[in-house]
């Protein structure tokens, strides 16, 4: 069976009171997170709750052997299973610990107990005797990290384990409750989130969460993909609130870290992405557009037309074009739920939405829309909405859409799916006769599943293999054939062992868990070639090349699969139809797209039999669910029962668009279609470049762009990147008047003086020539940071540098490929070109840059060809003027934001509203800026006159910076979203003096400008609208290294307070999100150990709502190594707003060796010993609002996030924002 028990629990803050233990130092380490914020443009920033009541700090530490540091005492150094080492710094100090805990029973009356210490992923001693200790105390519960996940990285790890200490309780005492139901002992199976069932005893929280939608996938997968066939199955699971998405090919696709409901969990689930669009969400018009979601009106009030007042919704828009039908759907409506589902109350609000439309149609002279137009229009916006995960989940990883057989289930899954088949090339749907309730059917099909996981660390080759690999293997595999033979009853005979490697590419931070590519029968008949050959076919078929590179194994996986008896061919199967002939129930007006209304014929699924045909267009009523079949569609039974849907393409006449008119339906639709090119753009950059900032930390932005260069679309939105590119673009543009772009050409550019940011950010610009047209129609391009690019130091950002040649290679207008040839000869000499300079070196990872010019060359290529797909589907000239309209969309939105803002304003000039303000940068370098605005026409000037001189370091900004920094604060002041495109811009007139702080002359050094000048900019600006208190306005950037390699970070610091909301601690802000590195990866690649990392008290600024504190990160150097700091806001404070106080200025400490203590400044760069300890105290936010009381910190004023969305595709967008 299944239980929502843990979801609920989780979604409602219903779970139980625990207190987490963790290693000292540490105790905000999960409140911090990973430092990045969820949503880049909620100046609240939104955070999903902390779940532990307390924390206690553990007096313990264990650290990775380090041969140039660590004791030598034998009784401190440990070997592991894997021949590696680690070194005891401290043992738990058990006799404070137990005082500590006694306190915590008997005072706070918390009986359940979560443990996280550093490193016990490897080494678990010191968590057991902390669970002895609870035991002997009488705690109820205790959770500890390495029993709940035993992979490395503390922060998902320490999630996971506060989450199933949340849960796990719950989930105890409602079993507890069902089971005493029972008069004699009953064997109970629930599903867990990774698809396999497991008894009552091993259920846990932390594996729950998704265990409904699991079953679903367990159950179109078994009922659905052929092993004959072999065609891959795309799951649709489309529900009130959300959709489901998910693909099976014969085997099923596990994920162990995803983002689920806001919280990062580290476990097996099933990949399972769930998108915020259902029947329930709800329908809007902005700006001249239809927008569905992502809010949901849930089953409280839930759609209009269940009588409880609630909004307009897509289910909504289906009972009005007749595609749910009130006779047939059950009374259970209104006050006392006994009322049929509401027609004319729908139609009253959707005629007064319709009514707001259409006076909106006649301000721009369109002709006016019926009821029934604008339903349809929802509900094609919300079909294509859907149809961009499924792209990303199929080509974003190498497969064809529509190669695949789309298994439609849920209760509004059916009304869609014809839709959606056809806009995905699909040519075939299965509904499964039990589809309204195949989460529950998959339950009874599913196998009991016991997995064994620990984490090895150690290369793969034949060695390894045969000494340490394969015993580790044996011993899993006993484990888990012990614990299904003796906990679940299980004959040996009915038992499978999967075997698995969690493999990478040495250097690289992304994992693929592989099983051996062909059956073995025992761990003693496995070979190493039998991973490697798997992973390598598996890295080629996801990223399309191998690496020469070695493998490493980080983790051993073994599942047991106790095989349970019951299969789906073993149901009774439904007759064939022998004598006369299948009889619609009813026939009714349907409404549908280029038809209008067409009489429907009605059928029952029950009445359907084998060899029956039932054609488009028609309804077949299920008891859960409604089906819609289109017109140029057919449905049949297959021999189990199942309804099959051909979706008859050829056939299809395509009645799209031919007008260059305005229709806004399709205005919606295109800035989907937009998006999703752009998106997939995306993918194929990460999918084949190699550089880890590129594949794995997402360090890039793709976007396409009209004829002159403005932008159409940027996706993913990396706020630096916003708006930037386009300047690049437009510098081609005119450059091409000399030497003109040609088909076949591709450009490189990241040039400061030509729309770059800093240097490592490489744009690469094609074309789009369209048949025979002799000029670009569009042009796609695409930025990505890459690691080096020569220059005097690794990683091409020194701290110190004043000219632009020290910071690396620099390309103005490079031809890379010209008429279709790859120019490598002067690509390598370019990189190469910064040797010539004093103390510089060119570019030290040449193979990186090489091969990841050419991903982002195949990106812009796929860009190209899915434009070019668009223009052929819908003519040249509509996709022209539609995205023209969705920049003109853009502009009204701004334009209305800038009136709005005049009431804001400092002082008027006739028809202008005047704001202005300062910033002054730690060296007394000042920015200033004055916005007009005309009251009549929402246009502005952003003028910039009196900003300080270009300094003679590396804070100066380029002009893209400056452009990124507006667009980024409009999306911020805007409470709903926008297309992020040239239209933004287009009611602003931008001035910035030349040879200024922020327009510095061609070879001013710029790299600090990127980092932190940017953020000061974004300050300003708010400053100027009087929208929040100041952020921390940095990003602290710490780089520390020697000859053999460095390391460079970003560390958070306090969120600004504004209006209604108390600013977020240790979070990073505005212009960056870079998430920090585990302190356990930290300390396992560098040779640091991480003594603190925790919130820094009372450094955010008091007022009505007060400012963020910032964090102290406390590194301890192992060997000796060369430190950088570049920093901002050690001198002036972040400023308060609205009476608020300001926040804490940061602080750079150097503590040597022998307690020697130096104050470091904003910019250093000095050598340091083994030893020594750097402190690093990042500013706190400012203020908002009238001074009061320093209040404590309350972790639940910040909101819990109440959609549980999840699987790869949204934690491939979340990775990419945390950038």
């Amino acid at each position: 069976m299944g239980t929502t028990v843990a979801t609920n629990a989780l979604l409602e803050g219903k779970g139980d009171r625990f207190c987490l233990l963790i290693t000292k130092g540490f105790k905000d380490l999960l409140f911090i997170g990973n430092q990045s914020r969820p949503n880049l443009f909620d100046l609240s920033i939104q955070m999903p709750k902390i779940l532990y009541e307390d924390v206690i700090e553990v007096d313990e530490r264990v650290i990775p052997f380090c041969e140039n540091d660590s004791s030598q005492d034998p009784e401190k150094i440990k070997t592991l299973p894997n021949g590696k080492k680690i070194e005891i710094l401290k043992k738990p100090d058990l006799e404070k610990l137990e005082k500590d805990l006694i306190e915590l029973k008997s005072k706070k009356n918390i009986s359940n107990i979560a443990v996280l210490l550093m490193h016990s992923y490897i080494f678990n001693d010191h968590e057991c005797l902390i669970e002895n200790l609870g035991q002997k105390l009488g705690f109820k519960h205790i959770s500890l990290s390495h029993k709940i996940s035993s992979m490395i990285r503390a922060v998902p790890r320490g999630l996971t384990t506060t989450i199933d200490a949340y849960l796990t309780p719950c989930i105890n005492r409602y079993l507890e409750s069902f089971t005493a139901s029972f008069t004699s002992e009953v064997k109970v199976l629930f599903m867990q989130s990774d698809g396999g069932l497991t008894s009552i005893n091993n259920f846990r929280g932390s594996r729950a969460i998704l265990s409904g939608p699991a079953g679903g996938v367990v159950g179109y997968a078994l009922t659905s993909y052929s092993r004959e066939e072999k065609q891959a199955v795309i799951g649709f699971d489309m529900g009130g609130t959300s959709t489901d998405v998910s693909r099976y090919d014969g085997k099923y696709e596990h994920v162990f870290e995803t983002l689920t409901a806001g919280y990062i969990i580290q476990a097996p689930q099933l990949d399972i992405n769930t998108i915020a669009a259902g029947g329930g969400s709800m329908l809007f018009f902005r700006a001249g557009m239809f927008v569905v979601g992502p809010e949901s009106a849930g089953s409280n009030p839930g759609p209009a037309c269940y009588k409880n007042n609630g909004p307009l919704t897509i289910t909504d828009a289906n009972l009005i074009l007749g595609r749910l039908l009130p006779d047939y759907f059950p009374k259970i409506f209104g006050k006392h739920q006994n009322e049929a589902l509401d027609y004319q109350g729908t139609r009253k609000i959707f005629e007064d939405l319709t009514n707001e439309i259409n006076d909106y149609q006649r301000t721009k002279q369109l002709s006016e829309l019926s009821v029934e137009e604008v339903a349809l229009g929802f509900v094609k916006v919300a079909n294509e909405a859907m149809c961009r995960p499924i792209r990303n989940l199929t080509e974003g990883k190498g497969f064809d859409t529509r190669k695949h057989l789309l298994a439609c289930f849920g209760g509004a899954g059916g009304q869609h799916a014809c839709a959606l088949a056809r806009s995905l090339g699909i040519k075939k749907i299965l509904v499964n006769r039990f589809s309204g309730i195949l989460s529950a059917y998959g339950l009874s099909l599913a196998d009991v599943v016991v997995e064994k996981q620990e984490p090895f660390n150690i290369y793969l080759n034949e060695i390894n293999m045969n000494n340490f690999i394969i015993y580790q293997i044996k011993d899993l595999q006993d484990q888990c054939i012990k614990d299904l033979v003796e906990k679940e009853n299980f004959s040996p005979d009915l038992i499978e062992i999967e075997y698995y490697l969690n493999l990478r590419y040495h250097g690289t931070d992304t994992g693929i868990m592989c099983s051996p590519h062909i059956y073995r029968a025992s761990p003693n008949d496995l070979k190493y070639t039998d991973f490697l050959t798997s992973f390598l076919n598996r890295y080629r078929t996801e990223y399309g090349f191998v690496l020469n590179r070695d493998v490493y194994v980080d983790d051993i996986r073994v599942r047991g699969i106790g095989k349970t008896m019951l299969k789906d061919q073993n149901l009774a199967r439904v007759s064939c139809r022998k004598e006369g002939k299948l009889e619609a129930i009813d026939s009714k007006d349907v409404y549908f797209d280029n038809h209008g209304f067409i009489k429907t014929r009605l059928y029952r699924f029950e009445d359907v039999l084998i060899k029956d045909t039932v054609y488009g267009p028609a309804i077949i009523i299920d008891k859960n669910s409604t089906i819609l079949i289109e017109p140029d569609c057919l449905a049949h039974l297959n021999d189990r029962g199942d309804l099959v849907i051909e979706v008859l393409l050829e056939t299809t006449e395509h009645h799209l668009p031919t007008s260059t008119q305005l229709d806004i339906t399709q205005l919606s639709i295109f800035s989907h279609r937009f998006m999703s090119i752009a998106e997939q753009m995306g993918r194929i950059l990460q999918r084949t470049s190699v550089s880890t900032n590129i594949k794995e930390r997402l360090d890039f932005s793709c976007a396409m762009f009209d004829s002159n260069g403005g932008l159409v679309a940027n996706a993913p939105h990396i706020p630096v990147h916003l708006g930037a590119m386009q300047e690049a673009v437009k510098y081609q543009i005119a450059f091409s008047k000399e030497n003109p772009i040609k088909n076949g050409d591709v450009i490189l550019s990241n040039h400061p003086a030509c729309g770059g940011s800093h240097l490592p950010d490489l744009t690469v610009i094609t074309p789009v020539f369209y048949e025979n047209s002799d000029k670009p129609v569009f042009f796609v391009a695409n930025r990505g940071h890459h690691a080096d690019i020569g220059g005097l130091t690794p990683g091409s950002m020194p701290p110190t540098s004043t000219k632009l040649w020290q910071e690396g290679a620099a390309f103005k207008s490079l031809k890379i490929v010209q008429n279709n040839v790859f120019n490598e000869k002067e690509i390598v000499e370019g990189f190469n070109a910064p040797a010539r300079f004093p103390n510089c070196s060119g570019s030290r990872n040449l193979s990186d840059n090489l091969s990841d010019l050419k991903a982002q060359i195949a990106a812009n290529k796929r860009g190209i060809d899915l434009i070019t797909q668009l223009i052929d589907e819908y003519g040249l000239k509509v996709v022209l003027s539609y995205m023209g309209y969705i920049q003109h969309t853009a502009e009204i939105s701004v334009r209305s934001l800038m009136k709005n803002l005049c009431s804001r304003c400092d002082f008027e000039k006739n028809d202008l509203s005047c704001f202005t303000a300062q910033e002054s940068m730690d060296d007394g370098s000042n920015i200033d800026l004055t916005v007009e605005i005309d009251k009549k026409t929402g246009s502005a000037i952003f003028d910039f006159s009196g900003t300080s001189y270009q300094v003679n370091g590396n804070l100066n900004a380029p002009k893209a910076i400056s452009l990124s920094a507006i667009i980024y604060c409009i999306r911020c002041m805007l409470d709903f979203d926008i297309p992020l495109n040239q239209g933004c811009l287009e009611p602003i007139k931008i001035k910035i003096p030349e040879e200024s702080l922020l327009s510095p002359s061609e070879d001013a050094a710029v790299v600090g400008g990127n980092v932190t000048t940017s953020q000061r900019i974004v300050d300003l600006i708010l400053k100027v609208f009087k929208i929040c208190a100041a952020s921390q306005g940095c990003m602290n950037n710490i780089t520390f290294g020697n000859d053999k390699g460095g390391y460079y970070e970003t560390v958070g610091g306090g969120a600004g307070a504004g209006p209604g909301w108390n600013g977020r601690h240790g979070v990073h802000t505005h212009m960056t999100n870079t998430r920090i590195t585990d302190v356990e990866i930290l300390e396992n690649r560098y040779p640091i150990q991480l003594n603190k990392f925790s919130i820094r008290e009372n450094s955010g600024g008091l007022g009505t709502y007060n400012g963020g504190n910032g964090l102290v990160r406390e590194y301890i150097f192992r060997e000796k190594l060369k430190l950088c700091v570049l920093t901002e806001r050690r001198v002036f404070h972040p400023y308060g707003m609205a009476g608020g106080q300001p926040g804490s200025r940061g602080r750079n400490t150097l503590i040597r060796k022998n307690g020697k203590h130096l104050n470091l400044g904003s910019k250093s760069e000095i050598e340091v010993d083994s030893g020594d300890l750097f402190r690093l105290e990042t500013p706190g936010g400012g203020g908002f609002g009238t001074k009061k009381e320093l209040q404590e910190n309350t972790f639940d004023e910040f909101l819990n996030i109440q959609v549980i969305q999840s699987g790869s595709l949204n934690q491939y967008s979340y990775n990419q924002q945390s950038v």
